[in-house]
C-alpha cells in the first residue's frame, strides 16, 4: 500500500542535498518539511519537516492491518473495519502532499526516478518473493481461495509493477496483494516531476482550485459512470487514484505558499472519524440515510477529502511549531517501519490462516489474535527496515 516521508525530507525527493521519501499506499512516509519562515518559492530555501506525518502515516498503516485482520480473528465491527482499506487513500493523498513540499527546482529528472526506485523497489520485490510462497501453489488446496494457480504472466507483471493497470481482481492483486498501490504509486511517480514542473508558480487559491477541480473531475466521473454505464470506459486504477495523488499536491502548494490555516488536530480527527461513521452508517442503512447512494458512488473522493483535512491541519500544527504526540519518538519509528509492515503484514497473515484456519467464531477474544498478529508483523518489519529496506536504499540512491 503506499512509501512516502520516511526518511522525513525536508528537500525535493530528488533533490540532490537531500532525502524525500514518498510512502506507496502502504509504504512509511515518516516525517514531512514544515514551513519556515522564508519564502516557500525560493529554490534556495528548505521547508522545515513535518515529522506528524510520520506517525500519523503509522495509525493508517495500523488501520489497513486491521481489516486485513477481519479474514483471520473477525471482531463485532468488522463490517466498519472494512473501512481501512481507505488507508491507501490517506497514503496517496499524503504521497502528492510530501512529493510537492519537499520538491525542489533545479532537480534532474532521473535522479528523481532514481531515488523513487531506491526507496520502493528493493524491498517490495523481496517482500513479492516471499509472498509467492505464501499466496501460490502449482496445485491450490481446496478451501483456500487465497492462493492461486502459478502464472508466470501474473508475477511478471507484479514484479514490474504493471499489475494495477488491470481491473481483472486475479492480475490486480496478483503477487503481493498489497502490491496493487505500489503500481498505481509508480504511476504518480512517472508523471510527478511534470506536474511539479507545471505548478511551482501556483499559490494557494491555485493550489486549493486544483483541489476542488480534481475533486469535482473524480466525483463526476464516478457518477457518470453509474448513470451511463455503456458508454463511459472503466479507467484503470492508477488513473482514478490520480484524484487522491493531485489533491495532495494541491495541498501542498497551498500550503508551501504560506498558508497556515489554524485547524485544531483534535478536531481534524473528529471530522474524519465522523465522516467515516458517516460513510458506514449510509451504506449499511441506505434507505435511513438522504443520498447514500450518490455518498457511495463517490465514496473515494469524501475519502480523499477527509484525510486531505486531516493531513492539512497535523502539517499545518507542524509549520506553526505546535507540539505533537505524532512526532514522538516510537510513532516515528514505527512510521519509518510502516512501508514494511505494509508489505508483510498480510503475507503473515495468510500464512497463519493456512496452518491454522480461521481464528474462531466473531468475538472480542479475536483480540488477542490482532494482538499476536501485530507483534510478529512490528518485529519483521523492523528487521526489514533495518537490514534491507533502508540499507539498500542508501546504496541505491547514489550521491547526494
Amino acid at each position: 500500500m503506499t512509501k512516502a516521508a520516511e526518511e522525513n525530507q525536508t528537500q525535493s525527493p530528488d533533490a540532490p542535498a537531500a532525502d524525500a521519501a514518498t510512502p506507496p499506499p502502504g509504504a512509511p512516509v515518516s516525517a514531512f518539511p514544515g514551513e519556515s519562515g522564508a519564502p516557500p518559492s525560493s529554490p534556495s530555501k528548505r521547508l522545515p519537516r513535518v515529522e506528524s506525518l510520520t506517525g500519523l502515516r503509522w495509525w493508517a498503516a495500523f488501520f489497513v492491518f486491521c481489516h486485513h485482520m477481519t479474514n483471520l480473528a473477525p471482531l463485532p465491527i468488522f463490517d466498519f473495519l472494512k473501512y481501512g482499506t481507505s488507508g491507501v487513500t490517506f497514503f496517496f493523498v499524503l504521497s502528492g502532499f510530501v512529493l510537492t513540499w519537499s520538491a525542489q527546482p533545479g532537480t534532474k529528472i532521473r535522479t528523481f526516478y532514481r531515488r523513487r526506485f531506491a526507496r520502493i523497489f528493493p524491498l517490495y520485490f523481496l517482500t513479492l518473493v516471499a509472498a509467492f510462497f505464501v499466496f501460490y501453489r502449482v496445485d491450490p488446496p481446496a478451501g483456500m481461495s487465497w492462493i492461486k494457480p502459478i502464472s508466470i504472466t501474473v508475477l511478471v507483471l507484479s514484479a514490474l509493477l504493471l499489475h494495477g493497470w488491470s481491473n481483472n481482481p486475479t492480475i490486480l492483486y496478483g503477487g503481493n496483494p498489497a502490491g496493487w498501490t505500489l503500481s498505481v504509486e509508480a504511476f504518480f511517480y512517472a508523471y510527478f516531476p511534470f506536474v511539479w514542473r507545471a505548478t511551482q508558480r501556483l499559490k494557494t487559491a491555485g493550489g486549493l482550485i486544483l483541489c476542488v477541480s480534481v475533486i469535482v473531475l473524480g466525483g463526476a466521473y464516478r457518477l457518470a459512470l453509474f448513470h451511463y454505464k455503456a458508454d463511459v470506459p472503466v479507467l484503470p486504477q492508477p488513473v482514478l487514484h490520480s484524484v487522491a495523488f493531485l489533491f495532495g499536491i494541491g495541498l501542498a502548494i497551498a500550503l508551501r505558499s504560506g498558508w497556515k490555516p489554524r485547524i485544531p488536530v483534535w478536531f481534524a480527527f473528529l471530522v474524519t472519524g465522523g465522516g467515516l461513521y458517516v460513510l458506514w452508517y449510509s451504506g449499511s442503512h441506505p434507505a435511513n440515510f438522504p443520498g447514500a447512494v450518490t455518498m457511495g458512488l463517490c465514496q473515494k473522493e469524501i475519502l480523499t477529502l477527509l484525510y486531505g483535512f486531516l493531513i492539512l491541519a497535523v502539517a499545518a500544527r507542524d509549520v506553526r511549531g505546535g507540539r505533537s504526540v505524532l512526532r514522538s519518538k516510537p510513532l516515528v519509528a514505527l512510521g519509518q517501519w510502516s512501508y514494511a509492515f505494509y508489505l508483510v503484514h498480510a503475507t503473515i497473515l495468510y500464512a497463519i490462516k493456512e496452518y491454522h484456519g480461521i481464528a474462531g467464531p466473531i468475538g472480542w477474544s479475536n483480540l488477542t489474535w490482532y494482538a499476536g498478529v501485530l507483534v510478529i508483523s512490528i518485529f519483521a518489519s523492523w528487521l526489514l527496515y533495518k537490514f534491507v529496506e533502508h540499507p539498500l536504499e542508501r546504496k541505491l540512491r547514489g550521491p547526494r
